[in-house]
């Protein structure tokens, strides 16, 4: 008599016997090389783009340890953006440094500038912090505008950067070498962050977002831990606005404006809060959404743009992080159930 066969296919086979960590590291080595041909296979213009969201990422992964990882909120990391991208401005024009050594110099002058401002803005929680911040962001434009400031900033009138060329003997155009430096410190702030945020202190972060009373019970250092966060994430964001400088080849400080910051937080936001691949996403949303609206409707842009925000939160209320990880919980439960 002839059974029924109720084995489960071999492609479920194949996905029960991979680890969830073995995919994750496929997947990111199939991620790694598609951005290594990425700017052999695509214009010019398109590279352009391409080159920006990385540098968002970085601007958001920044942004996420702080608010994401820590639950401290942030509306002025547009602030330390500007001020990155500044101070690599201002270091090639007027020194002869190479732009390389202007990138690690942003990074520390935005992480000690990010540690002090972090230090009065402990006494602030919630949507006081907020604010504080977002005075920060506020300023910033006309204090880039202070003519006492002219002699570095360029004043209204900006500073125009030379882009980099490309190391002598490889053949490849100035885009496409800008567009792998701007990745190599990509991977390696990822990696950093990565390394922070798996051990002790990631943990601590966590702790004190989700219960701060509990953490300092346990022993935590939560003003040493909110500072030192605040620091580290703006530094993220200094580096990356240096990186956005050598891009745009141009800062003036209409580039920085206070929507600068909305759209990091936005971005956060729709990629997924205490996700470092949301940041992609969010990267992604930010830099072509307002695009696209502008193209689809000349006559109300923003509405558009606020009409697909709204859709996204409704739709994937924990970001796109969130809407990925449901899929992938929903694979892994058939794949280890089986067919009835």
């Amino acid at each position: 008599m002839a059974t029924l066969d109720t084995s489960r296919p071999a492609a479920a086979e194949l996905f029960a016997g991979l680890s969830l960590r073995t995919w994750k590291l496929v997947g990111l080595a199939a991620v790694l090389v598609a951005a290594c041909i990425l700017p052999f296979v695509i214009s010019s213009y398109q590279l352009l783009l391409a080159t920006q969201v990385i540098v968002y990422a970085v601007a958001l992964l920044g942004l996420n340890i702080l608010t994401g990882y820590n639950g401290q909120f942030s509306l002025g990391h547009g602030a330390f953006y500007a001020i990155g991208a500044y101070t690599t401005a201002i270091l090639l024009d007027k020194t002869g440094i190479p732009y390389w050594a202007t990138i690690p110099a942003a990074g520390m002058i935005c992480l000690v500038m990010g540690f002090l401002f972090g230090l009065p803005a402990l006494r602030l929680e919630g949507h006081y912090l907020a604010l504080a911040t977002f005075a920060l962001a506020f300023a910033m434009p006309q204090l880039l505008k202070f003519k006492d400031f002219d002699f570095l900033t360029g004043g209204v009138q900006g500073i125009v950067i030379t882009a980099p060329d490309p190391p002598a003997g490889l053949p490849i155009r100035a885009d496409q070498w800008l567009y792998f430096f701007c990745l190599l410190w990509t991977v390696l702030l990822f990696l950093l962050g990565w390394n922070l945020l798996r051990g002790r202190t990631g943990r601590a972060l966590v702790a004190i977002r989700d219960h701060p009373l509990a953490a300092a019970t346990m022993g935590i250092d939560t003003a040493r831990y909110k500072s030192f966060t605040f620091g580290v994430s703006a530094m993220y964001t200094g580096i990356a606005g240096a990186l956005g400088a050598l891009l745009a080849q141009f800062v003036s400080p209409d580039s920085f404006d206070l929507f600068l910051s909305i759209r990091f937080l936005v971005g956060i936001v729709v990629g997924g809060l205490a996700s470092m691949g949301g940041v992609f996403f969010g990267a992604i949303f930010i830099e072509f959404v307002p695009n696209i609206a502008d193209q689809l409707s000349k006559a109300a842009p923003q509405a558009l743009y606020g009409g697909v925000l709204i859709a996204c939160m409704y739709v994937m209320p924990s970001g796109v992080a969130g809407l990925v990880r449901g899929i992938g919980l929903r694979l892994k439960r058939w794949t280890a159930a089986g067919p009835p």
